[in-house]
């Protein structure tokens, strides 16, 4: 006891001598039966200094700064799943929440309100102090000083040039930007039909709506300028263009249709479709299901149809098989085509070299092709997933230790595992084929007769050479871009832990491992709303199925899948609402 009281008297005594501002601290000491207690008392440098001084630590390194753009599905996804606070975090986006996307049709017509889908950022990140969000809108990327260019959403002085532009630093950048509605440079598009990206978008339409409908309640109109107001016009037969014309007209034979009784029986929906089926990329039974049910609830639907301009009253149209064409008439046109690529992001790829791509090309570690502290995920960027043939030299060195020109089975099996996660198109191949091995493709590759557990290169190219062809770009779906970012996050939690012991494949080309395992999308299946209380369900294993049990099942994966509790509850309460009250048509 004795010689801890000397070695503490010493060390405070030492303390003081080299640190005279520790005269400040005002030390209270409490000594009882069971224990002792220490209160010390100082302004917030002198402390700090004191603990390094006691403890020999040094102040922490500066972290790394990491800018995340754009708060959509890839951007929020990871966000929400990072949990490494290693890492300064910088959120810049013009849009200050999230956006369930999938539920924008169903705001158009009132069945689920804007702000029951919507989850403010700074909520969701609200327990993470090294996340930190500015609105803002990046006008320009600087890959060479690492940073980013960027502007105030509400800039008073917007109309006079790049006054209120700012910069901001990072040492990785993550882009998340999502895309932009695609017109395929169609004349008139931008000037007079609506999108359906953004809440805004959904509650323009949804305004635009009634407001055709209280226009032609008007006395003063003929019959033909009745029919022509109350015409709505779809262009785009994927899952959002089918989904909005199966709520539209919902909404005009359910709701509208009984607060507007003298023109209950003029509203037409028409949806047109360039390719011979709407929902091509469902399964052919929920194309087939979906295109019958719009014909018999009155859908005018038109395939083969191509937009060739939209002017101010009327729709311009060519047939694909005939070429001919024709004028349609409407009151509202909605867009819904597909996407495109976003001004900044086309800037950044011509910076880099990839002017020449539609979108931001990756590698299967979502790292931008040429830029290794770059990462791209969501609509913005698509994998390019590197071919077997063109590292198959490198692969049968690899695996071939003793040289030999000759490969073994044995050998062989040691880098299967390396080939499966480094080219998943071998996985899809041997699915589509029914193996369930690699060492089976080589087999089935020779003749029986000839059949052996031996094979040189030349053999090798044919048991592999038509892997590739089941390799195809991941859809642009919420469901990718939300998977990339629980990936990316999971890699940053485990940024130092991977640098030490690598969990990826085997580098073919270099020595050692990847440090991560690449992304690998797995697809969890899809819905298609058809309206009626309908739905067309697409989930793995081939189950297939188009019914009332399918929307409900819509329901509630879509409710299970909020991003929030409250969001959860607010859009389940905005369902029961409709199914008590009907939807409202209030223009507000």
């Amino acid at each position: 006891m004795s010689g801890y009281g000397y070695t503490f008297f010493n060390r405070t005594l030492k303390a003081f001598r080299d640190h005279p501002s520790l005269s400040k601290i005002l030390v209270v000491s409490t000594v009882s039966g069971a224990g002792g207690g220490l209160l010390a008392i100082s302004d917030e440098k002198t402390l700090k200094g004191l603990v390094y001084a006691d403890a020999g630590v040094q102040p922490t390194k500066k972290k790394t700064k990491v800018v995340v753009l754009g708060t959509g599905w890839a951007g929020t996804s990871f966000l929400k799943n990072l949990k490494n606070d290693s890492f300064d975090v910088e959120v810049v986006s013009p849009r200050n929440y999230f956006a369930f996307t999938p539920l924008l049709p169903s705001v158009t017509n009132g069945t689920v309100e804007a702000r029951s889908i919507v989850e403010p950022i700074r909520r969701i990140v609200s327990k993470k102090d090294y996340i930190h969000f500015t609105e803002a809108e990046c006008v320009g990327i600087d890959a060479k000083n690492k940073k980013i260019m960027c502007k105030p959403v509400s800039s008073p002085n917007s109309k006079a040039g790049n006054k209120d532009e700012f910069a901001v630093d990072y040492d990785i950048l993550i882009v998340a930007m999502g895309a932009r509605p695609n017109t395929f440079n169609t004349p008139g598009v931008m000037e007079h039909t609506h999108f359906l990206k953004e809440v805004e978008d959904a509650q323009t339409i949804r305004r635009k709506i009634v407001d055709c409908f209280e226009r032609a309640s008007l006395p003063n109109l003929s019959e033909e300028e009745r029919k022509k107001i109350l015409h709505f016009v779809v262009v785009g037969g994927g899952p959002t263009g089918v989904e909005f014309a199966a709520e539209l007209h919902d909404y005009v034979k359910d709701d509208l249709a009984h607060l507007y009784p003298s023109v209950k029986d003029i509203p037409k929906v028409t949806l047109l479709e360039a390719g011979d089926h709407i929902l091509s990329m469902f399964d052919k039974r929920i194309t087939l299901g979906a295109e019958e049910k719009f014909q018999r609830d009155g859908i005018n639907l038109k395939t083969g149809s191509m937009v060739m301009k939209v002017t101010e009253n009327e729709i311009l149209t060519k047939e694909r098989a005939t070429g001919e064409t024709s004028g349609i008439p409407y009151g509202m046109v909605v867009w819904s085509t597909g996407i495109g690529t976003r001004p900044v992001v086309l800037e950044f790829m011509k910076q880099i070299g990839q002017g020449n791509r539609r979108v931001l090309s990756t590698d299967e570690w979502l790292r931008v092709e040429g830029c290794d502290n770059i990462y791209a995920l969501g609509d913005c960027a698509t994998i390019n997933q590197r071919k077997v043939m063109e590292d198959i030299s490198v692969i049968f060195k690899k695996a071939d230790k003793g040289n030999t020109g000759t490969l073994k089975l044995e050998e062989f099996q040691e880098v299967v595992d390396d080939i499966c996660q480094r080219y998943p198109q071998v996985d899809l191949y041997l699915k589509k084929n029914k193996l369930k091995k690699v060492a089976d493709l080589l087999l089935v590759s020779q003749p029986e007769e000839q059949r052996s557990i031996k094979m040189d290169i030349e053999k090798f190219k044919k048991a592999l050479s038509e892997v590739d062809s089941q390799m195809k770009n991941l859809p642009a779906t919420a469901q990718v871009a939300a998977q990339q970012g629980l990936y990316l996050a999971n890699c940053f939690n485990r940024m130092e832990h991977c640098s030490e012991k690598p969990e990826g494949p085997l580098r073919f080309r270099a020595e050692g491992r990847h440090r991560f395992r690449p992304f690998r999308y797995k697809h969890l299946g899809q819905f298609a709303p058809l309206g009626g209380e309908k739905a067309g369900a697409e989930l793995p294993g081939d189950w297939v199925h188009v019914g009332y049990s399918s929307q409900w099942l819509w329901y509630s994966v879509y409710a299970s899948k909020q991003i929030s509790w409250r969001t959860r509850m607010l859009v389940v309460s905005d369902w029961v609402r409709r199914f008590v009250f009907g939807r409202d048509s209030s223009r507000i």
